[in-house]
C-alpha cells in the first residue's frame, strides 16, 4: 500500500512539473514577445499565437489525461472523450480568429465606422 502512495505522489509532482513548465514557457514568451515569432505570419496569424494555441491544447489534453485518469482506459474510450473536445477547441479558435480578423479589417479600412470599444 505504501508503494502505491509513493507512486501517486511522484505522479502528482510529475503532472505539476510538466504543467508548470508549459505555463512558464507561455508566460516567458508572452512577456518577451520574440520578434522572430511575433513578426512571422502563418495562415494570417503570427507564430507566437500559434505556439500559445498549441501549448494550451497540450495542457488541456494532459489535464484530461491525468486528472480524468484516461491513461488507464482503452484507446477507443480515450479518443471518444478527447477527440470531440480537441475538435471543438480547434473549431472555436478558428472561428474566433476568422471573425476577429474580419472585424479588425472592417473597422481598420472603413471610414464610416469608428472604434467604439
Amino acid at each position: 500500500m505504501a508503494h502505491s502512495h509513493e507512486s501517486n505522489t511522484k505522479r502528482i509532482w510529475t503532472v505539476f512539473g510538466l504543467l508548470s513548465i508549459i505555463t512558464i514557457v507561455e508566460v516567458i514568451l508572452g512577456i518577451a514577445k520574440p520578434a522572430s515569432l511575433h513578426d512571422t505570419h502563418l495562415a494570417q496569424m503570427n507564430l507566437l499565437n500559434w505556439i500559445f494555441i498549441i501549448l494550451t491544447i497540450v495542457k488541456a489534453y494532459y489535464i484530461m489525461w491525468a486528472f480524468m485518469h484516461l491513461e488507464g482506459e482503452k484507446s477507443s474510450l480515450r479518443w471518444s472523450i478527447v477527440a470531440p473536445l480537441v475538435f471543438l477547441i480547434i473549431y472555436l479558435v478558428f472561428i474566433l480568429l476568422i471573425e476577429g480578423n474580419y472585424v479588425f479589417e472592417v473597422f481598420g479600412t472603413a471610414h464610416n465606422y469608428k472604434w467604439i470599444f
